[in-house]
């Protein structure tokens, strides 16, 4: 008989504040509002911070918010003592974003024993299209796992990640 694993609630809440708290999500303001199995949501509202030279958003931001959601809907299907790194972030600027709030969704495409995939879509309030990509990952046992991110913030001990259902 196989044991089926179920995500624990409480780590998911536990990581959703640890990831918020961290210097360059604060930076941006940016705050990963939700994860689960295969999918994210990113939310950041658009502030004087986040303009280039010309009055737009910059390219990384939309670059940040599109590999965050990326990851984080990953995250969700990897063991616990498991992290994984970006090498890649593909991103289409797809139009302009000037004002309000960029939700940004997204979704695991692949989750393999060495490489990840996943893409995400960054959209305005109105649900226009804003940016889209993709985030390619390299899974490294051991490495920048969620407890060296706990460690790292100085957060303490997390909930396990999954439960086993009774």
């Amino acid at each position: 008989m196989t044991t089926v694993l179920e995500l624990n609630p409480e780590h998911v809440k536990a990581v959703l504040k640890l990831i918020n708290e961290g210097p360059y999500f604060r930076h941006l303001s940016m705050v990963v509002t939700d994860i689960g199995i295969g999918y994210s949501l990113v939310e950041l509202t658009i502030g004087n911070e986040h303009f280039n030279p010309f009055g737009g958003v910059h390219g990384g931001v939309y670059a940040s918010v599109i590999d965050t959601a990326a990851y984080w809907a990953a995250y969700c299907d990897l063991n616990e003592d498991v992290g994984f790194i970006t090498v890649d972030v593909k991103v289409d600027l797809l139009a302009p974003a000037t004002a309000g709030k960029m939700i940004t969704r997204g979704r695991r495409i692949k989750v393999g024993k060495t490489m990840c995939l996943a893409e995400a879509t960054a959209f305005d309030e109105a649900d226009k299209c804003l940016a889209h990509g993709t985030s390619k990952m390299v899974v490294t046992p051991g490495l920048q796992t969620i407890k060296g991110g706990a460690d790292f913030m100085g957060f303490g001990v997390l909930p396990p990640k999954y439960v086993v259902p009774v």
